[in-house]
């Protein structure tokens, strides 16, 4: 008989000393640092069970998925709901529509698609650039040459705001290598706000590597198993 998935308040509070200590050890404020819980494939109970324990800010790679847990937390106020996948040009609206945030913009059309599908009474959403950091077939985000040109073009769109970058590097096996693409990730930002822009946003991080993370500047990382366990199978 299959165990039903559980969540455990210690768990996130585990994850949230390793933000602080990250941070301590960086010479930042560790509230400088948002955690967003990753949510994909656990159900909307467990959700609600992060919530009352604190939790906020959630991310979901799934556009449907997403939004049958924001439509099932409706009741909730005060949450806010990251879109982190791949997203595809058929489900531009529903995101558009639904969430707070998206992670991966990274060709100008699905900017625009946004831009044009966001309803005009809600607040501006917030997105990010994802940016490709090494050569992995098939892994989307924009190559860092072409960064700069996106984000021109992003934002002049109306009702969608700019506010930084994201990316997934490769697994490393040690702090340095993992702090490498990072800190690449964080000098394409300074790059950026040298030229013009006021981006403030960091994603990067997650269950193995938040630290690395941390120390380079993330200032949003993304954690899933690390609070939720292994996904359902």
């Amino acid at each position: 008989m299959l165990t039903a998935p559980q969540f455990s308040p210690a768990a996130l509070q585990m994850v949230r000393a390793r933000i602080a200590r990250a941070a301590e050890s960086a010479g930042r404020d560790p509230d400088s640092v948002r955690l967003l819980a990753v949510s994909k494939q656990q159900p909307a109970a467990l959700v609600r069970a992060a919530v009352a324990a604190g939790q906020t800010e959630f991310g979901e790679n799934y556009a449907q998925e997403g939004i049958d847990k924001v439509a099932a937390l409706a009741d909730v106020p005060g949450l806010a709901w990251h879109f982190i996948g791949q997203l595809q040009g058929n489900k531009t609206r529903e995101v558009a529509e639904c969430f707070d945030w998206v992670h991966t913009v990274d060709r100008e059309r699905i900017a625009s698609r946004l831009s044009a599908q966001r309803p005009r009474d809600a607040a501006p959403l917030q997105v990010l650039l994802q940016v490709r950091l090494a050569d992995e077939p098939g892994k989307g985000g924009v190559a860092p040459a072409e960064a700069p040109a996106l984000a021109a073009a992003v934002t002049a769109m109306p009702r969608i705001r700019l506010r930084g970058l994201m990316c997934i590097p490769p697994p490393a096996a040690d702090l340095e290598a993992q702090r490498r693409p990072f800190r690449r990730l964080r000098e394409l930002m300074e790059s950026l706000n040298a030229a013009g822009h006021a981006l403030d946003t960091l994603s990067m991080g997650m269950s193995d590597d938040l630290e690395a993370a941390v120390l380079e500047g993330a200032t949003i990382v993304r954690v899933g198993t690390a609070i939720f366990g292994r996904r359902p199978g």
